[in-house]
């Protein structure tokens, strides 16, 4: 996978490494506009989450409970977004799985509103049913 941004990360200037395991690693935006943002990658090129395997479901959420630890401690996060995006459609931008990890705060424009917020809107009703 030669062109997938995501196979063999090492870190770059949008991103860095800062928890590995055997499966996985966790890498954290360094300018996002929510402090600590980050995403957990499968090490095998993975296009979705529906083709991980046992343990590397296992390794991210070992992953998932370090990075907890890490934000909480670093940025005292008052809420989290956690989540995948699958296929165009679903929002998935870069087709190598990849689990969002976004630290939410108290003082931002958007607070309360999850990953289901514009979702469920009606501006999001399909037009039918088929």
């Amino acid at each position: 996978m030669g062109k997938c941004p995501f196979c063999n990360f090492k870190g770059d200037s949008m991103a860095k490494v800062v928890l590995e395991n055997k499966h996985c690693i966790y890498m954290q935006f360094h300018n996002h506009n929510l402090k600590g943002k980050g995403i957990i990658i499968p090490k095998k090129h993975k296009e979705t989450v529906f083709e991980l395997s046992k343990e590397e479901w296992q390794a991210t959420y070992d992953l998932l409970q370090n990075a907890k630890k890490i934000l909480d401690k670093e940025f005292k996060p008052d809420g989290y977004n956690v989540g995948w995006n699958v296929g165009e459609v679903g929002g998935q931008s870069v087709f190598h799985a990849h689990l969002h990890v976004t630290p939410r705060y108290s003082d931002e424009p958007f607070k309360g509103k999850g990953i289901n917020y514009w979702l469920k809107s009606s501006e999001n009703t399909r037009k039918s049913s088929n």
